[in-house]
């Protein structure tokens, strides 16, 4: 099967893993990169403007390009986040194809399907990655999001935001 079958968003999520036996784990390492502990003065968010499917495999090459991007050009003077967690099980009725193979297979009578990987729900206008830079790395922020945006399944649009300073509040 292609990833475009399980693009669109059909159904019930089917999410409940503690029934689900022999599932593929999901391919993300790591969910946030960079320095983790620094305050920063920009935000530059990847937000998908369609309703889909991404599956685990997409988000990895995603976060593997604008990570590569922003370690080569900012070192370590970024914090990079991916958003979406990919809990949705993905199933796959394996058909066998060829000569004779009407003879082996029933076809779609009471498929099921094997799961094949998992995916993560996207909404509409909701942020996929998060790259948090100084005012030095804002083009290399936006260069980087677009890298990973092009190993998205869906278009994308980078907004980039001021990070407003916590008061400390006096008690």
């Amino acid at each position: 099967m292609r990833a475009r079958n399980y693009r669109t968003v059909k159904g019930q999520p089917y999410t409940r893993k503690k029934f689900v036996r022999g599932f593929p784990p999901s391919k993300i390492t790591k969910f946030t990169m960079g320095d983790t502990k620094s305050r920063f003065e920009y935000e530059a968010r990847l937000v998908g403007l369609k309703k889909v499917q991404i599956r685990h495999t997409a988000l990895e090459a995603a976060r593997i390009a604008a990570n590569r991007c922003l370690g080569n050009k900012l070192a370590t003077n970024y914090c990079f986040r991916i958003l979406p967690y990919p809990h949705n099980i993905l199933r796959e009725n394996k058909m066998i194809f060829g000569a004779h193979a009407d003879r082996l297979q029933d076809g779609m009578k009471r498929s099921f399907g094997k799961p094949i990987g998992t995916a993560a729900r996207v909404k509409p206008n909701q942020t996929i990655m998060i790259a948090n830079v100084n005012a030095d790395g804002i083009e290399v922020a936006k260069e980087a999001l677009r890298l990973g945006s092009s190993k998205l399944p869906t278009p994308c649009r980078i907004t980039i935001e001021k990070v407003q300073k916590e008061e400390a509040k006096a008690s």
